[in-house]
């Protein structure tokens, strides 16, 4: 039995799975948590890290023998974040990862050097935000000129630490996934885009080689092999196992909605971000600002936690009794409402129940995302089911109320480290050779039907849709 390893690197943990390379079984797993690092004194509110953090971290998770016979090991990481390197090799400053929001301003005056919105869709398949790698180069540029001078190459977290697994050599990798996601590749044209690199930071840099998603990256001094890896949405996506006409949807404190899709595309407006995927295909994804906070600012006004927030909304009934919340506590990406604030519309005397507060906020939350599943729909993204993971993916009325209102079988998959899980799929993709990845069964997912009482979820979208529109006009007919 061939045993393969995945490898996950999130902004706060290092998971590592070790696998049975044939069926995926998971044999053994840890995970170690990074060391909390704080911020510049003048910049609070400053994400960056030491990357020898990670490797810290990564050497904690694999203590115990965890990567005992392993054979291949990929690689996930966050997406988005800035590794610096001079013309040696050395890192010039920390690294800036996907959520230091100081790079907000750069990414705007980004977007209007190029001329709006339109030519960055059609030049990168995206609109790049603070979080794009390309807004870190402009803002080091403004605001640390002696750094930005030094960079001679940038790596992504992931293209960081399989450099790190393989000795440091002189080649540099990644994948079109993770690449998709700086600002300076395209998915459209499956090309690196130095004129924008020279645009954010004033000079060209040596970028790493993009591999295709079953090649190895390299073997490490010790013989194992490393596949390329990828960003974190990519491998989740991988090993899930979603495949074309399958949607993602990610429940944290926004929401996230990516589909596997054929072909790139291309959104001048900006709401959809193209990526590329693990697999030699296409992730279009859909953000929203208003997801899991919905349900705790619900549940602290109610006086519950989620659990009991969720059983709350079980004692109420599709539709809430005509109450209506539109969950845009935080104004709201899609649709386009930056300065909105949230609604809760339909009160009588016969709603104003704590249960049927409760069920609204649910059912608001859940339109809300389908509002962006219907934006990648209008673009001609196939969505024919939906996997719901994160935290308030586990509550029984998100499990219950989703299939209503997204109108498609809902796959509740057990918990798990899927980013983890898609990297070992992919090493022992690698490790196989083969033309497609090995067929990985999820193994104890539930898969929920709409059944008969898709007609509800009908209704409670047009309910909903009403309040929306009458609330804010702009809306109508989107």
């Amino acid at each position: 039995m061939a045993i393969v390893a995945g490898i996950d690197c999130s902004t706060r943990y290092t998971k590592i799975i070790a696998c049975d390379a044939a069926s995926g079984a998971v044999l053994r797993d840890n995970r170690a948590k990074h060391p909390v690092t704080a911020p510049p004194e003048d910049s609070p509110g400053a994400t960056e890290i030491d990357p020898q953090v990670w490797l810290h971290s990564l050497g904690a998770a694999a203590s115990g023998g965890v990567l005992e016979g392993v054979r291949a090991i990929g690689v996930s990481a966050q997406q988005h974040g800035m590794v610096g390197l001079d013309a040696g090799g050395v890192l010039v400053r920390p690294a800036l990862l996907w959520n230091d929001p100081r790079a907000s301003g750069a990414a705007a005056s980004l977007v209007e050097a190029l001329g709006g919105p339109g030519p960055w869709a059609e030049a990168i398949g995206a609109v790049p935000a603070a979080t794009y790698t390309i807004a870190k180069l402009r803002w080091l540029a403004e605001f640390e000129p002696a750094s930005a001078n030094r960079v001679a190459e940038v790596l992504l977290p992931h293209d960081w630490l399989v450099w790190q697994l393989l000795g440091h050599p002189r080649r540099r990798t990644t994948d079109r996934g993770d690449a998709s996601g700086t600002g300076y590749w395209s998915p459209v044209t499956e090309s690196y885009r130095q004129d924008l690199v020279e645009l954010a930071l004033g000079h060209e840099l040596r970028l790493p080689e993009v591999l295709g998603p079953a090649e190895a990256a390299g073997e490490t001094p010790e013989g194992l092999l490393i596949s390329a890896g990828t960003g974190d949405n990519m491998a989740a996506a991988l090993g899930l196992g979603a495949g074309p006409g399958d949607a993602v949807v990610s429940l944290g404190t926004s929401g996230t909605v990516f589909a596997v899709h054929d072909e790139p595309l291309v959104d001048t407006s900006g709401t959809v971000s193209s990526f590329a995927d693990a697999t030699g295909r296409h992730l279009p994804l859909v953000g929203t600002l208003n997801a899991v906070q919905v349900l705790r600012r619900t549940a602290a006004l109610l006086g519950v936690d989620l659990e009991g927030l969720s059983e709350l909304a079980l004692q109420s009934s599709p539709g809430s009794y005509g109450l209506v919340l539109l969950p845009y506590l935080e104004g709201e990406r899609t649709p386009y409402l930056p300065h909105a604030a949230g609604t809760l519309a339909g009160l009588r005397a016969e709603s104003m129940r704590r249960e049927h507060v409760a069920r609204a906020a649910v059912e608001g939350m859940l339109c809300g995302i389908a509002d962006a599943l219907d934006v990648l729909r209008g673009r001609g993204v196939r969505v024919r089911r939906v996997f719901l993971v994160g935290s308030a993916g586990r509550l029984a009325a998100v499990q219950h109320i989703a299939p209503l209102v997204l109108g498609v079988p809902v796959v509740i998959p057990p918990p798990g480290d899927y980013a983890a899980r898609g990297a070992a799929r992919q090493a022992a993709w690698a490790l196989s050779g083969g033309a497609e990845p090995p067929p990985w069964e999820l193994a104890d997912a539930v898969e929920v039907e709409p059944g008969e009482d898709v007609e509800f979820g009908r209704a409670v979208r047009q309910q909903y849709a009403s309040v929306r529109e009458q609330m804010h006009p702009e809306t109508r007919g989107s």
